[in-house]
């Protein structure tokens, strides 16, 4: 697997396809490029390039110990150092819950590399309480309980990879890590910023395909509505549930698919942003409406 320096760390990444139309992955907290790796696929299958990348901390790459490494806008940075590495000057960036947030991040520290952004289950104000009540057990099991989290660890190291599903193996990947690094990820993003202010957000001009849920409190789906109303060139597409993407994934990809079309077009010959796109509700309705 290839790798690059960033800030003095080794930074893990695979490329999926070639030619003139790049996309970087970026996967969700904690969890490594690996999860990304059937969409990678299946979007160079259709003509693109697709980069995934292990963040600081995450997967392969260098997993320091010290919280103060760790924040979105350091993981922006790192996005960014792949682009310069590669010698990309834009790219279409998206990705998975932080993934998503870090994407945003990418937008207020260098919007001119954005092609477009793939915003999937964005974490933002409706979700911070309920994040709060996730994370803080998982990061105190992590620091004041690492010696019982090693020994998972090591225990988990002995089921052989390829014994489960894809995203059963992923998973196994998060539990293998040492504990350390990853107490080091959450208590760093705790004490940092989560998103751009909405007031910067609404400056965003790339466009976005904002991808969200309902019957998830991390993920809650007002944070997706609203993301896409304050994003002038977006639209809102809502998943059927939490795993679609993940187990059934050909509606959602063929939508991705065609918003990455559309990213690559000439400026004067793309399509306006299309009506929210969400699933019917009870007694056949659809809801959404063009944005103004």
């Amino acid at each position: 697997m290839p790798s690059f320096r960033h800030d003095g760390a080794r930074l893990q990444y695979r490329e999926f396809g070639a030619g003139p139309r790049p996309m970087v992955l970026v996967h969700g907290l904690l969890f490594s490029q690996r999860m990304h790796e059937p969409l990678a696929k299946e979007l160079a299958a259709r003509g693109n390039r697709v980069i995934t990348l292990d963040l600081l901390g995450h997967g392969d790459s260098e997993r320091p110990r010290d919280m103060w490494r760790y924040g979105m806008g350091f993981f922006a940075e790192q996005v960014v150092g792949l682009l310069d590495h590669l010698e990309l000057d834009q790219a279409v960036v998206g990705g998975t819950s932080l993934g998503a947030n870090v994407t945003l991040e990418v937008a207020s520290f260098a919007p001119e590399r954005l092609r477009g952004m793939l915003l999937e289950m964005p974490v933002l104000d409706n979700a911070l309480l309920s994040s709060a009540v996730f994370f803080t057990p998982l990061m105190l099991a992590l620091t004041f309980g690492e010696p019982g989290m090693r020994v998972l660890s090591r225990a988990t190291r002995l089921v052989p990879s390829g014994l489960l599903p894809h995203m059963g193996d992923v998973v196994l990947d998060t539990l293998r890590q040492d504990p350390a690094p990853s107490a080091a990820v959450i208590q760093g993003l705790f004490f940092g910023r989560v998103a751009p202010h909405r007031s910067e957000r609404r400056t965003f001009q790339a466009p976005a395909l904002v991808i969200g849920h309902r019957r998830d409190p991390v993920h809650p789906f007002s944070d997706s509505g609203m993301l896409a109303d304050e994003l002038p060139n977006s639209r809102l597409l809502q998943a059927d549930s939490l795993v679609e993407l993940r187990v059934a994934p050909e509606r959602l990809t063929g939508e991705i698919a065609g918003f990455l079309d559309d990213c690559w077009r000439p400026q004067s010959a793309r399509r306006a942003p299309r009506a929210r796109r969400r699933r019917p509700e009870a007694g056949g309705r659809t809801a959404g409406a063009q944005k103004a």
